[in-house]
């Protein structure tokens, strides 16, 4: 998730990425770091069969340096759009 190009990042993993999506955007959890942050923008995401492989992808995401992540994002989504609202997030 992230509030806008190059500005805050959040990375994390869920079980189900429409809810999740859903409760960033309408702010679920007034306290989190996606609220503070207003991360409510979806740019990129991964989908894995098993929970500890996705977990283990979030560890590994999260100890890389910025660079990397915007890499992530650029890489799939040069344009920074919104994925949650675009048709590529349904049937990716």
């Amino acid at each position: 998730m992230f509030n806008r190009r190059n500005g805050a990042l959040y990375t994390g993993v869920t079980n189900d990425i429409v809810k999740r999506v859903w409760e960033h955007k309408n702010k679920l959890y007034p306290d989190s770091f996606t609220a503070r942050y207003n991360c409510d923008k979806l740019g990129y995401w991964e989908d894995f069969q098993y929970v500890n492989d996705a977990i283990e992808r979030e560890k590994h995401i999260k100890a890389q340096s910025r660079k990397y992540k915007l890499n992530l994002i650029e890489n799939i989504n040069p344009d920074w759009l919104d994925l949650s609202v675009q048709d590529m997030f349904w049937v990716r």
